[in-house]
């Protein structure tokens, strides 16, 4: 029996990231997301690692991906404003192929907002916020205990996959406690890099080496700081040196996206309620996957053959999955607490003659069980909602 625990979501998502091997965190404080900042200021330091409070959030982003480029496995956690000041270093962080992990505790917008409510309004910016063509990998857990979980999964995907991996909750999901026992992680791999120690006396590091998979090569950990390689923001030749000449541009621009375009299936993760025999699927994420698999349950008790698929992995869209779900379903509902972002991603999956129905708040409440279920009898009676 493992330990049980009665934490918040946050905190959870602060012992996630030491139990990866997080070691240095930089951060400014915002609502919803300050009590992340405050367990790694407190617990760090017995692990002997960083914790810094920046002047701000475009500090904090920098911060994390300097320490990270040193060989320290490093995050920070902010909420939508903060997010958005964060967009430019994510994007140095996706051209540098630089392992980190920004968390980001929704709350509603646009600007100030909503401090203390809810809202799922930053799924969009968590794929698009940064400029130019890129791919990003994003988490969104339900439950206290997956926040755990997938926080270490955040950490192992952004070291394989060289890349910043943003890992989405809510303000709901931050401040609810839940008790659950600490899974048992002895048979879960926590990704390192390779070290100085790993390589040939004699070997060159090549940073960012090509493959015909656009498999990912980890970087080297700067352990004493033989192992040099060069960092731009520019696009870049192997080496790591500026060189914006067409045929290098277009080989790393397509790299950056194929790295984990071409590894979709390796990276989705999902749950699956009721699903095998479902005429309704209900798509939900989130907290409010909570309330969907409430009714489904209830609609099962009234003969109702509904289903629910939970996306964990937001992006890159689970596609093959979800392809397969739908093309064996009559009707499709998607709640969502904010006006269909995902779900306009959801509608270019469906086969032809499928019935669609939205269900989306933006006032900073949740949505109930009892919604999705009108949402539910309604579109087997009225059919679509677009």
């Amino acid at each position: 029996m493992g330990k049980l625990v009665f934490w918040q979501g946050n905190e959870a998502a602060a012992y996630g990231a030491l139990k990866a091997g997080c070691r240095f965190y930089a951060g400014y404080p915002i609502t919803p997301s300050s009590e992340i900042a405050e367990t790694m200021a407190r617990e760090l330091p017995k692990v002997n690692g960083v914790f810094i409070q920046m002047e701000d959030e475009i500090g904090s982003a920098a911060a994390i991906i300097g320490a990270s480029l040193a060989g320290v496995k490093s995050m920070t956690a902010t909420s939508g404003p903060g997010f958005s000041l964060m967009q430019e270093a994510l994007g140095y962080a996706v051209m540098t192929e630089t392992p980190c992990v920004f968390v980001n505790v929704m709350r509603g917008g646009p600007s100030t907002g909503l401090p203390t409510k809810p809202a799922q309004g930053d799924i969009m910016q968590a794929r698009w916020g940064t400029h130019g063509d890129h791919a990003i990998i994003a988490l969104y857990p339900s439950t206290v205990e997956e926040v755990y979980r997938y926080m270490i999964e955040a950490f192992n995907l952004a070291e394989i996959y060289r890349t910043p991996v943003v890992f989405l909750m809510d303000e709901t999901l931050g401040h609810m406690r839940e008790a659950f026992e600490l899974p048992d992680l002895k048979n879960v791999e926590i990704v390192n890099r390779i070290s100085e120690k790993d390589l040939e006396e004699e070997e060159i590091f090549v940073p960012y080496v090509e493959s015909e998979y656009a498999e990912p090569k980890p970087t080297a950990l700067v352990e004493m700081g033989k192992t040099r390689f060069h960092v731009s923001g520019l696009v870049h030749d192997e080496s790591g040196f500026p060189n914006a000449a067409y045929e290098t541009a277009e080989k790393l621009i397509k790299r950056l996206s194929n790295k984990i375009k071409l590894h979709i299936d390796e990276i989705s993760i999902y749950d699956e309620y009721l699903t095998e025999d479902a005429e309704v699927l209900v798509i939900a994420y989130g907290i409010v996957a909570r309330s969907a698999k409430e009714a489904v349950k209830i609609a099962r008790n009234d003969k109702m053959r509904v289903g629910l698929f939970k996306p964990i992995t937001i992006w890159p869209l689970p596609v093959h999955e979800l392809r397969k779900r739908l093309s064996k379903v009559e009707a499709v509902i998607i709640p969502e607490m904010n006006l269909g972002q995902y779900g306009r991603e959801i509608l270019r999956l469906v086969k032809p003659g499928t019935k669609v129905k939205f269900i989306n708040k933006v006032g900073g409440e949740l949505i109930t069980p009892e919604e999705i279920l009108d949402g539910i009898n309604e579109i087997l009676t009225e059919g679509y909602d677009y």
